[in-house]
């Protein structure tokens, strides 16, 4: 993609406005604490505290609405805890230039390298930066930079105090994560009615294992509905790919076909209701054709051998997906065990290994953090230099635009710099249709406020309009007049968001380069699944069904790192360097495939007693041995050969497999593996064969 397409796509993705389910009581709450915050500093302390403490109550109440599984009132809590140092120590290097820079440097460097963390504790940290750009502004002495900090970190207490007191949809993202895998399950079952070998996206699955783990407090007051029902979730994919696939299931038509037609649509219809139950914390309730399909008499005299037993399985799963989403099931009454998330002080070792793991200069976290540091730095100059007042504007819609990534920074700076116009010209239209006094101004801007929390998901352009109306509104009751905000705002935004355009040119972390290594790291993932399922066949009785849920896991996330390369690689304005956009396609769809094929013999694993099949431990070390190599042959522009699984499998041929649904899943395993080398091999110009690297 040439760069003037990127910047079309990328000007496109920024200003468009999706539609999401809005939460008014939500954004109630936090616009309610905004202005109990705003009116008795107004009250008590005078227009500058109160903007302060505006500042605060907003970047607080901005926090509780990120997508982090920690409850809320410690995300508005740490927010305005962290503004107000971050304040508090900007004012004290204002006066000095060079120590300022210095300060503002090395904190937005940090804010940067916060984004290995995550993106909530990346956003908090960079708007950290952002606004102590504006409050270090307001404080006329070192106690007057106190109170201001303090009153910040007063408004993050009072939205937290809000949550606590005036508590909405307890647990809801929690409760949302599990309904929509659920959901996405059910949307599965009835795709395999159509599609026996319909893909699944497991980011639902993972979502939802993000939202389960639970510091020790949170697990006392879980409901009960939400234990176990992920790990049920997790064991019913498996056995509804088993029931359809026609390689290792029913043949592709006939009574069998039509009859697990009927269990699949009848499982999406218990999943569904267990989804709504869950989302909205009622009861289940099933539907009677549903049930009444589950519980037909002549299941066996239809579906027999694997088919069989999936079906049987599938029953059970879902009678216990009921009682669980009911409160109920065994899971839930016998207290299982749970994923723990570290409490906040735990978190900090956590978080020092996830920042010094990025600290290489390939990492695209540490060139983000080197670029909006440098732009911080420059547009502070910039705007100091131009004779324009507040200055720090400039480098204040640097910091907010810049993320990790290009098509997040570009379309981010063109949503900012749009919304700035409208929001600037709307509020602008009011003030002068209005000439507010302070206590008008403070109301416009709580209403402002308001409208933020109420779009805030529906695209950062809306969001940047209610933004600038509630910072002209916030400075105009500080005594500042519009006429001295707005062409100083706009222009200003303007220049900080072409630095950051310009930084990302200068100073790129493209993923395009890097598509083949997270191709190699899922293939060696999948790899070492489709091994541990393998060698639980060579060993039924010594095998740990524990390695292969790591395994699983494992292959999961690197799948999920290769998609989301993939979609960012697709607006970069770079060279494919080795792997066209089909290539990739179908190189992701062949490994999509033996993860798949993985899992369909893992939904038969033999039991304990089960009789074992020693040569399936030749295969399985081949499996581990040839995706590690085949992940060196990827990275290297090479095209992977599968010979020591070839052997181990002809080894298979001579002595005799009787385990069907082994010998048929390794077969499909090498397909897959030679439809990822048939995707490579229309690359361009490679090493010679026989070379030493080659496999």
């Amino acid at each position: 993609m040439g760069w003037l397409r990127a910047l079309k796509e990328t000007a496109r993705s920024g200003l468009k406005v999706e539609r999401r389910r809005p939460e008014p009581l939500v954004a109630l709450r936090g616009a309610a604490g905004l202005a109990l915050v705003v009116g008795v500093a107004l009250y008590a302390f005078g227009p500058a505290v109160a903007v302060s403490s505006a500042f605060g109550a907003f970047q607080a109440g901005i926090a509780t609405f990120q997508r982090s599984w920690r409850p809320r009132p410690v995300l508005a809590l740490a927010s305005g805890t962290s503004l107000a140092v971050s304040t508090f120590l900007g004012y004290l290097t204002g006066a000095h230039t060079a120590l300022f820079m210095a300060l503002l440097a090395l904190w937005t460097f940090a804010a940067g390298m916060a984004w290995a963390v995550g993106p909530t504790v990346g956003l908090i940290a960079t708007s950290n930066v952002a606004i102590m750009l504006v409050t270090v502004t307001l404080p006329t002495s070192v106690a007057d930079a106190a109170g201001h900090a303090t009153v910040m970190m007063l408004g993050g207490l009072v939205q937290a105090a809000l949550i606590v007191v005036f508590p909405v949809r307890r647990w809801g993202a929690q409760r949302d994560a599990l309904a929509d895998a659920l959901a996405a399950e059910a949307d599965y079952a009835r795709r395999l009615r159509h599609d026996p070998v319909a893909p699944f996206d497991p980011e639902p699955l993972m979502t939802a294992r993000d939202a389960a783990a639970v510091t020790p407090r949170q697990a006392r007051r879980r409901p009960a509905e939400l234990h176990g029902a992920r790990g049920l979730a997790e064991r019913i994919r498996p056995v509804l790919a088993s029931l359809a696939d026609p390689a290792l299931g029913v043949p592709a038509e006939g009574p069998q076909r039509d009859r697990v037609r009927e269990l699949l649509a009848a499982a999406a219809s218990v999943l569904d209701a267990a989804a709504h139950a869950i989302r909205h914390a009622e009861p289940v309730e099933v539907p009677p054709p549903a049930e009444a399909v589950l519980n037909l008499p002549d299941t066996d005299a239809i579906l027999t051998g694997p088919p069989h037993r999936a079906a049987v399985r599938l029953r059970t799963l879902l009678a216990d997906a009921v009682e669980t989403a009911n409160g109920t099931g065994t899971e839930a009454a016998t207290g299982a065990p749970h994923r723990v998330r570290p409490t906040l002080p735990r978190l900090v070792p956590v978080a020092l290994r996830a920042v010094r793991a990025e600290l290489r200069p390939a990492s695209p976290v540490l060139r983000h953090a080197v670029r909006v540091s440098a732009v911080a730095a420059t547009g502070y100059l910039v705007g100091t230099a131009l004779p324009l007042g507040h200055g720090y504007w400039a480098p204040m819609a640097s910091v907010m635009v810049m993320r990790p990534d290009f098509s997040q920074t570009y379309s981010r700076a063109v949503a900012r710099f749009g919304g700035t116009l409208v929001g600037v010209a709307l509020a602008t239209a009011l003030v002068q249709l209005t000439h507010p006094g302070t206590g008008l101004s403070a109301t416009l801007a709580v209403l402002s406020a308001f409208a933020m929390f109420l779009l805030m998901r529906t695209g950062y352009a809306a969001s940047q309009v209610c933004v600038s109306a509630y910072v002209v509104f916030l400075l105009g009751m500080g005594g500042t007049q519009w006429t001295q905000t707005v062409p100083e705002r706009v222009g200003l935004t303007l220049a900080g968001g072409l630095l950051a355009m310009a930084a990302y040119a200068l100073y790129p972390a493209w993923e395009t380069p890097r598509l083949r290594t997270r191709l190699a790291d899922w293939l060696i993932a999948d790899g070492r699944y489709a091994a541990a399922v393998v060698a639980h066949y060579a060993a039924p009785a010594d095998a740990r069904r524990s390695d292969i849920r790591d395994a699983l896991l494992a292959a999961r996330e690197a799948r999920i790192a290769w998609q989301e390369a993939l979609e960012r690689a697709a607006g970069e304005p770079v060279r494919n360097r080795g792997l066209s956009r089909a290539a990739a396609d179908d190189a992701g769809h062949a490994l999509a495939q033996l993860g798949r094929v993985a899992m369909l013999m893992e939904a038969h694993l033999p039991g304990r007693t089960t009789t074992p099949v020693p040569a399936a431990a030749a295969l399985a070390d081949a499996l581990r041995e040839a995706t590690a190599d085949g992940a060196k042959a990827v990275r290297e522009r090479r095209v992977p050969r599968w010979d020591a699984v070839r052997r181990a499998l002809a080894a298979w041929d001579g002595e005799g497999v009787p385990d069907r649904v082994v010998r048929k899943g390794a077969g499909m395993l090498l397909d897959a593996l030679e439809d990822l080398s048939r995707a490579l091999d229309e690359e361009g110009p490679r090493p010679p064969a026989g070379t030493a690297a080659r496999t």
